[in-house]
C-alpha cells in the first residue's frame, strides 16, 4: 500500500508540476509575447487598400498656387476575394478600355493586394463611380491624386513632370521630390487566410501625410505676362526657338522663366523627350552677339583703359593680323565717344577696348563674371558654355570675342554677369527656391537666401558708368525699342550669326535684347533671345526689344515700381521705333461687331460669339502690330 501511495503522490506531484509549467508557459505567451503574436496575427489578417499621400503644392513668391492636386482614383483588387473573376475581368477591360488579357494578368498574381496599373491608375471620377457602382467582390477604389495645373502649361520646363506613381521625373518635381512627396496611408481591412472578410472585425484608417509645399521666387503675374508675349511672338515670327528669363539684378532671384516650343505637362508622353528635358535659358549654349559688349565695356572701364567720354574713330572695319573685321554699319560710325561706342554697338570700338585690356586681363574678367562655369542655379540641365582656351587663342579670335562672337554662353550666365556689372561688382548665385512650407498653412519652415559667389569684380564707380551707358543705349542708341515711357530703362541689343559646319550661316541669326530698370536703382532684368524668326528683319532692336518693352512695362506696374524722374531724355527714331497702344475693352462685345484696329491684331479663342475675357486686359498697352487674344463662350 505504501508503494502504491508513494507512486500516486509522485504522479500527483508530476501533474502539479506539469500544470504549473503549462500555466507558466501560457502566462509567458499571453503576457509577455501576446502583444507581439497578436500584431503578427493582425499582419496576416490585414489587407491594405492604399490611400495616396499627396505631393506638396507649388506656390509663387506671393503664395499664389501654381501646381496643386486633384482627385484621380485607382483600381485595387484583392485576388482571393474575387468571386466572379471572369465577370470582373470583362467589366474592367471594357470600362478601362483595355483587352481582357491585360486585365487578367493582374487577377492571376499570387499577391494579397494588386494595383491595376497603369490602366487603373488616375481614373476620372466618372469611371471610378462606374466601377464602384458595379459592386464587384474583391475590387476596390483607392484614393489617389494627380497634379493639377490651374494655368495649363505655364512654367512647363521648369516645373517638370511626375510619373504614374506621382514621383518627380524632371524639373523642380525631380529636384525637390524628397520634400514634395508625401507618405501613403491605408484603409486596413481584415481577412482570413482565404481572403474573406471577417464578419465582426472592422478595419481602420491610417491617414496619409502630404509632402511639404514648395514656394518659388517666381512672380506668377510676371510669369503670365512673359508666357503671353512668347505665345504672341511664336505666332507672329514663327522662330525655331525663343527663350526668356526675368531676374532681380541685386539678389539673382528668378522672377519668371520660359521658352518655346513648350509641352503639355499632363500629356508629356506625346512630345519628344529632348523637348521637356531642355530648359533653354539654362541649357542652350550659344554665341551671344552684341549683348556681350556690356561685359567688355565694364572690364575696360574698371581697368581704366579708356574714358567713356574719350573719342574713338570708327572707319567701318578693323584690321587684325591681316584679317579685316567689319562693323555692322557699312562706312562705320566715324568719330564718337566710348559711351557712343556701346550706344551704337560699334564693333571696332569694342576691339580697341579688348586690345587695350590685353588677353590676360580680358580672360581674367571672363572668369570673374562666371563664364565657362555653371552659375549653380537650382534647376536641372545647366550648361557651362564654352570659352576659348587663353593660351590657344589668336588675335582675331580675341577681337571677335570682344563683341560676343566665338565664346558660347547660356542666357542665365549672361544675365547674371550683367547684373553683377550693374550691382557694384557682386556676382550672386541665381535661384528659384524661396522655401518650404507646412501644408495648408502658408508657413515657411525654411527660407532660402541669396548666396554671393564673389564680390569686387568691378567697383561701384564702374557700375554707375555701366548703368549710365545702358540707359544711353535704350534712349539714344540701338536699344530704343525697349524704352518704357516714364522709366529710366537700360538695354542692349544683340544679333549673332549662327555657326554650322565651321562657317557662319548667312540667313539664320540669334537675335536678343536685355533690358534693366530703373537704372538709378535696378529692380528687374529681362532677357529674351529668338532663333531664326521668319518674315522679318533679323535685328534684336527691331524684333525683340519691343517684346521685352511689353514685359517690362507690365512688370514695373506689377512690382509697384514708381516712375523715375530725371534720366536721359528719350530720342525716338520715327521710322524704326515701334510704339505701344492701350488695349480697348472688348469683354461683352459680339465678335462679329468688333472692328479692325489700326495698330494691333486679334486672335479669337473658342467658338462662341461673345467675348468673355481678353489678354492683355483693357487699358494695358500692347506693342504695335501685336496680338490681342479674345476668349469667347
Amino acid at each position: 500500500m505504501r508503494k502504491v501511495r508513494a507512486r500516486m503522490i509522485g504522479i500527483l506531484v508530476l501533474m502539479v508540476v506539469g500544470i504549473f509549467a503549462l500555466t507558466l508557459r501560457l502566462g509567458y505567451v499571453q503576457v509577455l509575447k501576446g502583444t507581439a503574436l497578436l500584431e503578427r496575427a493582425y499582419e496576416l489578417w490585414t489587407r491594405d487598400i492604399p490611400v495616396d499621400g499627396q505631393r506638396g503644392n507649388i506656390y509663387d513668391r506671393n503664395g499664389k498656387l501654381i501646381v496643386g492636386n486633384k482627385l484621380a482614383p485607382t483600381v485595387v483588387i484583392i485576388p482571393k476575394q474575387v468571386k466572379e473573376k471572369e465577370r470582373a475581368i470583362k467589366f474592367l477591360a471594357e470600362v478601362l478600355e483595355r483587352n481582357e488579357e491585360d486585365i487578367r494578368k493582374h487577377f492571376e498574381k499570387n499577391v494579397s493586394v494588386e494595383i491595376i496599373k497603369p490602366a487603373g491608375r488616375h481614373l476620372s471620377l466618372e469611371v471610378a463611380k462606374k466601377i464602384a457602382k458595379e459592386k464587384l467582390d474583391g475590387v476596390y477604389i483607392a484614393s489617389d491624386t494627380v497634379r493639377y495645373y490651374p494655368y495649363g502649361n505655364l512654367l512647363s520646363h521648369t516645373i517638370g513632370i511626375t510619373g504614374i506613381d506621382n514621383q518627380g521625373i524632371t524639373g523642380l518635381e525631380y529636384i525637390y521630390d524628397a520634400y514634395l512627396k508625401g507618405s501613403s496611408g491605408a484603409n486596413k481591412i481584415f481577412t482570413d487566410a482565404h481572403g474573406n472578410k471577417f464578419l465582426f472585425q472592422y478595419g481602420h484608417y491610417v491617414a496619409p501625410n502630404r509632402g511639404l509645399d514648395l514656394y518659388l521666387t517666381i512672380d506668377l503675374d510676371i510669369q503670365i505676362v512673359l508666357e503671353r508675349v512668347l505665345d504672341n511672338a511664336m505666332e507672329r515670327y514663327q522662330p525655331d526657338e525663343i527663350w526668356a528669363i526675368v531676374m532681380h539684378p541685386k539678389t539673382s532671384e528668378i522672377l519668371a522663366i520660359a521658352s518655346r516650343p513648350n509641352f503639355d505637362l499632363v500629356n508629356y508622353q506625346d512630345y519628344p523627350q529632348e523637348l521637356y528635358n531642355r530648359n533653354l535659358p539654362i541649357w542652350k549654349s550659344y554665341e551671344p552677339g552684341s549683348v556681350f559688349k556690356v561685359i567688355t565695356f565694364a572690364a575696360g572701364i574698371n581697368e581704366k583703359v579708356f574714358s567713356p567720354t574719350e573719342t574713338f574713330y570708327d572707319p567701318g572695319y578693323w584690321i587684325v593680323d591681316g584679317t579685316r573685321i567689319n562693323d555692322w554699319r557699312a562706312g562705320g560710325h566715324g568719330h564718337q565717344t566710348f559711351f557712343e561706342v556701346l550706344q551704337n554697338s560699334c564693333n571696332p570700338g569694342l576691339m580697341e577696348i579688348v586690345f587695350r585690356l590685353g588677353k590676360d586681363k580680358f580672360f581674367e574678367y571672363l572668369e570673374k563674371f562666371g563664364f565657362g562655369e555653371k552659375t549653380g542655379v537650382d534647376l536641372l540641365g545647366e550648361s557651362t558654355g564654352i570659352v576659348f582656351e587663353k593660351d590657344k587663342i589668336n588675335n582675331v579670335e580675341l577681337a571677335t570675342s570682344s563683341f560676343g562672337q566665338g565664346n558660347t554662353i547660356t542666357a542665365i550666365q549672361l544675365v547674371n554677369a550683367i547684373n553683377a556689372a550693374c550691382n557694384d561688382g557682386t556676382l550672386n548665385q541665381p535661384y528659384i527656391l524661396k522655401g518650404f512650407g507646412i501644408p495648408n498653412t502658408q508657413t515657411l519652415i525654411f527660407q532660402n537666401e541669396t548666396k554671393t559667389i564673389r564680390t569686387g569684380i568691378v567697383t561701384p564707380e564702374t557700375s554707375a558708368i555701366v548703368r549710365e551707358a545702358l540707359e544711353r543705349v535704350a534712349t539714344l542708341g540701338t536699344a530704343r525699342g525697349g524704352h518704357v515711357e516714364g522709366y529710366r530703362v537700360g538695354g542692349k541689343t544683340g544679333t549673332a550669326q549662327v555657326p554650322e559646319g565651321g562657317v557662319y550661316l548667312s540667313d539664320k541669326y540669334i537675335i536678343s535684347y536685355l533690358g534693366m530698370a530703373p537704372m538709378n536703382d535696378p529692380q528687374i532684368t529681362i532677357y529674351m533671345a529668338m532663333f531664326n524668326p521668319k518674315n522679318t528683319i533679323q535685328y534684336g532692336g527691331i524684333v525683340v526689344a519691343p517684346l521685352v518693352r511689353e514685359i517690362m512695362a507690365e512688370s514695373l506696374t506689377i512690382l509697384k515700381i514708381p516712375k523715375q524722374p530725371g534720366g536721359i531724355e528719350f530720342q525716338p527714331r520715327w521710322v524704326l521705333d515701334k510704339f505701344t497702344y492701350k488695349v480697348e475693352n472688348y469683354i461683352g462685345q459680339k465678335v462679329a461687331s468688333i472692328p479692325l484696329h489700326p495698330y494691333y491684331k486679334f486672335k479669337i479663342v473658342g467658338n462662341g460669339d461673345t467675348v468673355i475675357a481678353q489678354a492683355p486686359n483693357p487699358g494695358e498697352k500692347i506693342v504695335e502690330n501685336g496680338f490681342v487674344i479674345l476668349y469667347t463662350n
